[in-house]
């Protein structure tokens, strides 16, 4: 019995890892750059007065601790909560093909609050009601698999946020791929 387990153990090895399906470059390039989009207007909302005290737990050997004070925005606690809920906001966008050259990019077609309605060409966006499901799985993935990256560049206040996480770090975009959302 126990080699007809191990046989089985190396069969669904060797099928995991041929089953490393392909990503949709459009896809992830497009959740990639709608958690930028959707984490900058959340950071934008916050106070810059607001800080918070971070540190070690450790204690020195006069017994101080040290404490440092950072803007709220750009803790790691905020950070966290925020990327663990923002691909949420993920139904928002919908493909949309540019009538010009026929790329195709995720584009946000609902209003925030307190903003104008821009009214797009709502013909050339498709609409499908498993898109907004895949776009989010493709969000979530992002973000849990570059979590330190986006740490790090909103920690650094990079410029171009979306064209350096998503085309220089994670490669996700290609320089044809990204438009502006």
């Amino acid at each position: 019995m126990a080699p007809i387990v191990f046989l089985c153990g190396i069969m669904m090895m060797a099928l995991l890892n041929n089953v490393d399906g392909k990503r949709d470059p459009v896809l992830y390039c497009g959740a990639c750059r709608a958690l930028v989009d959707e984490l900058l207007y959340e950071i934008r909302k916050v106070n810059p007065k607001k800080t918070v005290e971070v540190g070690s737990f450790r204690i020195s050997p006069d017994g101080t601790q040290e404490k440092n004070k950072v803007p709220l925005a750009k803790s790691e606690q905020y950070l966290t909560e925020l990327i663990e809920s923002i691909c949420e906001k993920m139904d928002d966008y919908g493909l949309y093909t540019d009538p010009g050259t026929q790329e195709k990019s995720y584009k946000r077609f609902a209003p925030r609050e307190n903003e104008p309605f821009i009214s797009e060409d709502f013909n050339n966006f498709k609409f499908n009601p498993e898109e907004p499901g895949t776009l989010k799985y493709a969000c979530e993935r992002v973000a849990e698999e570059h979590e330190d990256e986006i740490f790090s560049l909103i920690t650094q206040d990079v410029d171009n946020l979306a064209d350096k996480l998503c085309t220089v770090e994670t490669d996700l975009c290609k320089e044809t791929l990204h438009s502006e959302l």
